[in-house]
C-alpha cells in the first residue's frame, strides 16, 4: 500500500489537503474522513510524511495532531527543480 502508485497519490492528497487544517493541526481520524479511508490507513501515511520531515507532530494527551512543515517541503522542491 505505501509503495504503491495509489500509496504515493494519497500520499499527496494528504499533503496538499493538509495546506488549511485547523490552527492546531489534524489528526488522523480527521484526515482519514475528509479523504474517506480507513483511520490505520492514514495513520500508515502520516506517519511516513512526518518520517520524511514534510509533517511536524505535536502530542495532546492520547491525540497526535499533524502539520505540514512548509519549510522542509519548499527544500525538497527547490531539490527536484534543480535536479539534486
Amino acid at each position: 500500500m505505501l509503495r504503491t502508485p495509489a500509496g504515493r497519490a494519497t500520499r499527496l492528497l494528504v499533503l496538499e489537503w493538509l495546506k488549511a487544517p485547523a490552527e492546531h493541526g489534524a489528526t488522523a481520524r480527521s484526515v482519514a474522513a475528509a479523504l474517506g479511508v480507513p483511520r490505520r490507513t492514514a495513520e500508515a501515511h502520516l506517519a511516513l510524511l512526518a518520517d520524511l520531515g514534510l509533517l511536524r507532530t505535536r502530542r495532546a494527551g492520547r491525540r497526535t495532531y499533524y502539520r505540514r512543515d512548509e519549510i522542509r517541503i519548499a527544500e525538497v522542491a527547490r531539490l527536484f527543480e534543480t535536479g539534486w
